[in-house]
C-alpha cells in the first residue's frame, strides 16, 4: 500500500505542476497518452478469470459479497477466503492482489512520469 501512497503522491503533484504552467501541459498528444495510461490503472485492477467462485465479477478490490448478495467487500478474494478459512486460497489471493498493487502503482508513477515530461 506504501508504493501505492507514493506514486499517487508523485502523480499529485506532477499534476499541480502541469496546472501551474496554464494547464499547456495537459494538452495535445501527452495528455493522450497520459489518459491512456490513468484508464488502464483501473483496468490493471482486474483478473480474467474473475474471482474464485465468481467468474463475472473481475476487479481485485471490489466486488459484490458471494455471502451477502449485492453489499460489497474490499479485497473479496482474500477477505472471503479467510472467512471460510481457506488459508490456502488466501495466501494465493494476498500474492494475487499484490502483484496488482504493485504494478498499479509503477503505472501511477509512468503517468506522473510523463505528465513531469510534458510540455
Amino acid at each position: 500500500m506504501e508504493n501505492i501512497t507514493h506514486s499517487a503522491g508523485e502523480y499529485t503533484k506532477a499534476l499541480a505542476h502541469a496546472k501551474e504552467s496554464g494547464g499547456s501541459a495537459l494538452a495535445g498528444s501527452s495528455a493522450a497518452e497520459i489518459n491512456r495510461l490513468l484508464i488502464d490503472s483501473e483496468r490493471k485492477l482486474t483478473t480474467p478469470q474473475g474471482m474464485p467462485g465468481r467468474p463475472g465479477y473481475h476487479h481485485e478490490l471490489y466486488a459484490p459479497g458471494e455471502y451477502t448478495g449485492y453489499e460489497a467487500k474490499a479485497i473479496p478474494a482474500v477477505r472471503e477466503a479467510m472467512e471460510q478459512k481457506h488459508w490456502k486460497q488466501a495466501e494465493d489471493g494476498i500474492a494475487r492482489v499484490s502483484k496488482l498493487l504493485n504494478d498499479e502503482a509503477a503505472l501511477i508513477s509512468a503517468a506522473a512520469e510523463k505528465l513531469t515530461a510534458a510540455k
